[in-house]
């Protein structure tokens, strides 16, 4: 390792006059900087931030043979130039396993390749400059011998006894399996009218943020902190890693985090060369900065989705819904992801497979494998996409084949709504669901029988337009028995603390993160309406472990829910103490005082009788005008956790209306309806367009976006001009509505909604396409991306 860096002026003049060298402290962490001279230095230059880039494999599986970095560490600006040994000697490895999974296993992961690089665009060398054109520059001088060893790239043969096993201590390519059977699966299929079996195959692909992944690590020698500026979804999970990893303590770590471009669960992960940024500020003792270009991200943000599954369902003539069984094959990178696993994926599939539906028999297999791909782990609606879609798409492909509407289908087999409390045939207990309330709602909405005549009409004119559909469950407000009794230290309680400055207004800290979604104006909303103030008297603040109350963050649609209860009780607690501090002003009851507009008045009358700016001013500036022994408290904190339910499912059902051209192959949208029941809308607007947003994500996996692989490992499209995201204009007018079923496990009985649309879109244009290819006789597709040699092969032209 070289390290070189410019000495600070202020460092040279140990002689000029009025000089504070050797007036500070002896710390023996800053006798570096001395030169030589038995002094210490209180004014120190800080150094100036440098920039990070790292040498890639550009093989999926290769021994790293030798590290050449001569070239490099003579290059123009460059501080240092660091390998996965040396840098080994900083951080520890991690281990993404939990014990909750039971058998899951992976191998160490480094922030840098030591002996091997297990796929391509894992860093193997870090190079650290001045500016970040050139670290990149110099990184190109950096030459690596590589021995490249067999690629495991086809989940279907990575168990085979003739496969290379990519971590051999492992014993083979099985990360996790999961059996599960439930009720008399045999026995239903024995005696089914009708039985539809086939394979699903949906394609991997990623989430493609607005904003890359981005990173300041700043460790301080005096102080023995480390400071990180990090676009992250869970800023106190991220601190405890770092902590963990570095041999620190959590108190020694601060990790701030600003809003953020965009997430979906991409940020919510511990990245390899995101360590290594933070090992490599404690190592240099100076700023390091590492931004991922989009080249980058395509081959180091996680992908997820890439999922094979054998399906059947059986069912009865009258359309009564008898068992559905499945064999789930999914393959991850070459580790677990750290620390939430690349396991928990498969695991919902497994759970949310039929969970709509009233049927007893359900039988599942799911086996996660490693491949010299790069990592998989979780990304917007975990699971959901693909459990829906299979579920949705049995459901209507039996519905065919008996001859029953899709619509009819489903009034017969989903859970009715007033059998809840119900628990799904994979034993997820359902507080209060309204599936039949949603479905009835989107049938009017869309006009369904209009729409059907109008597809009659059209296909006498040679015009193919399909109907499509999908029920869905989806789980938000997550408990610890998500992660948390797995090992995890990632918190399933979040808390807010509110305080009234000295003007009136009020301060919000909560735990959840700003991502886009709108955090802040939902948490704003909530402590007004509770404390009883104006909108704009409240100020939120987000993401920073030194004045955050602890929390799990922004993931699994938990932030208004869980950070949303917790501001919610929050905000009580302090209208208490305001009241409690203007009663002893006013010499009245607390009861019978109210605060509305930011005004404290008689709770009856309404009658205005002293400003909070002044309540304020008394409490923390004239406090000896108080009663003797009254001491105002205007500061609050409160966290919340779900405690009845492990989680708070939401449900709904979506609709897609396609146009299909049997001649190209092209796929056009044309109107898509979202009915979802989230409980309690805080703001429909937000809701609303989160809905949206998440639609088009779903509709970016059905129809264009597939990280593509070859067979050696080599990603193909790994850029914005081959790899296809959903624009605007291919996107449909897209109609979203609600039916209200708050959760009584809070106050508020706000459950989530930012993966409802992710979950059921893709389920609904495969069923969509299916409708409009049906006329022509064509094979049922059972794919994503449905892409146009999709269609033309399933019409039997290629």
């Amino acid at each position: 390792m070289n390290i070189t860096e410019d000495v600070p002026p202020a460092l040279t003049a140990l002689d000029r006059p009025n000089s504070y060298i050797g007036r500070s402290v002896p710390r023996p962490n800053l006798a570096r900087l001395t030169q030589g001279r038995g002094q210490f230095v209180s004014d120190v230059v800080l150094p100036r931030m440098a920039h990070v880039a790292f040498v890639r494999s550009p093989h999926a599986h290769a021994r790293i043979k030798a590290i050449r970095t001569e070239a490099a560490k003579n290059a123009p600006g460059i501080v240092a130039v660091v390998t996965g040994r040396e840098l080994a000697e900083i951080i520890t490895p991690w281990v993404g396993v939990l014990t909750h999974l039971k058998g899951i296993k992976s191998a160490p992961q480094y922030p840098l390749a030591v002996e091997r690089a297990c796929w391509q665009g894992e860093a193997v060398c870090a190079v650290v400059a001045r500016t970040r054109a050139l670290a990149e520059d110099a990184a190109e001088l950096v030459e690596v011998d590589y021995e490249e060893l067999p690629a495991v790239t086809d989940p279907e043969t990575a168990l085979d006894p003739g496969t290379p096993v990519i971590h051999p201590e492992l014993g083979d390519n099985l990360t996790f399996e999961r059996k599960l059977d439930v009720g008399e699966v045999d026995k239903a299929f024995a005696e089914a009218d009708a039985v539809v079996e086939t394979t699903f195959r949906f394609g991997r692909h990623t989430g493609v943020c607005l904003e890359p992944r981005a990173i300041v690590a700043d460790w301080n020698p005096g102080e023995q902190r480390l400071t990180v500026y990090q676009a992250t979804q869970a800023p106190h999970m991220m601190q405890n890693l770092f902590a963990k990893h570095l041999s620190l303590a959590e108190h020694q770590v601060r990790v701030v985090t600003k809003d953020v471009g965009g997430s979906f669960g991409i940020k919510v992960h511990t990245y390899a060369d995101e360590m290594a940024t933070v090992a490599l500020s404690k190592l240099l003792r100076r700023p390091i900065k590492f931004v991922a270009d989009r080249l980058e991200s395509f081959v180091t943000d996680i992908h997820a989705r890439d999922h094979r599954v054998h399906a059947k369902i059986a069912v009865k003539g009258d359309g009564t819904i008898t068992a559905f069984a499945i064999d789930d094959l999914t393959g991850i990178g070459p580790y677990s992801v750290y620390p939430r696993t690349s396991g928990i994926e498969a695991n919902q599939v497994v759970n949310l497979v039929g969970a709509p539906y009233a049927c007893p028999n359900y039988r599942a297999q799911a086996r996660v494998v490693f491949q010299n791909k790069n990592v998989m782990c979780q990304y917007r609606a975990v699971g959901h996409p693909i459990a829906v879609a299979v579920t949705e798409a049995l459901v209507e492909l039996a519905a065919a084949k008996i001859g029953m509407d899709p619509l009819e289908i489903r009034r017969r087999n989903l859970i009715p709504d007033d059998a809840y409390p119900a628990t799904s045939a994979a034993g997820l207990k359902f507080e209060l669901l309204s599936h039949h309330a949603s479905l009835a709602h989107l049938d009017a909405m869309m006009d369904y029988s209009g729409l059907r005549a109008e597809q009659k009409r059209l296909r006498e004119r040679g015009i193919y337009r399909g109907i499509g559909f999908a029920s869905f469950v989806e789980v938000t407000n997550p408990s610890a028995a998500f992660y948390g009794v797995g090992g995890a230290k990632i918190s399933s309680q979040d808390g807010a603390t509110l305080r009234l400055d000295a003007q009136g207004a009020v301060i919000c800290h909560t735990g959840v993160t700003e991502q886009g979604q709108g955090t802040e104006a939902v948490m704003a909303q909530v402590v007004a309406t509770a404390v009883g103030v104006p909108i704009e008297r409240v100020k939120v603040v987000t993401g920073d472990t030194d004045n955050t109350p602890y929390g799990g963050g922004t993931w699994a649609s938990r932030a208004a829910g869980i950070g949303g209860e917790a501001a919610w009780q929050a905000g009580k607690a302090l209208r208490a103490n305001i009241l409690a501090v203007a009663g002893s002003i006013l010499q009245a009851a607390p009861k019978a005082l109210d605060i509305r507009n930011g005004v404290v008045v008689d709770a009856d009358s309404g009658r205005e009788r002293i400003g909070l700016d002044e309540v304020a001013r008394i409490a923390y500036f004239r406090p000896d005008t108080l009663p003797p022994g009254f001491q105002a408290e205007l500061m609050a904190t409160r966290h919340y956790v779900p405690r009845t339910w492990p989680f708070a499912f939401t449900n709904g059902i979506q609709a897609s209306y396609v146009e299909v051209d049997p001649e190209t192959g092209f796929v056009k949208l044309l109107r898509h309806w979202c009915v979802e029941d989230c409980g309690t809308v805080i703001n429909p607007q937000l809701v609303d367009e989160q809905v949206r947003g998440g639609i088009v994500q779903g509709l970016g996996g059905a129809l264009f976006e597939h990280c593509v692989y070859d067979s050696r490992g080599q990603l193909l499209n790994g850029n914005m001009a081959d790899y296809l995201v959903p624009m605007a204009a291919e996107m449909p007018d897209i109609e979203v509505a609600h039916v209200v079923s708050p959760t009584a496990d809070s106050e508020l009985g706000a459950k989530g909604a930012g993966e409802a649309g992710t979950a059921g879109a893709p389920g609904a244009v495969i069923n969509a396409v299916n409708d409009a290819l049906r006329p022509l006789g064509a094979t049922p597709i059972t794919e994503t991306p449905i892409t146009p040699e999709c269609v033309l092969r399933a019409l039997g032209k290629v």
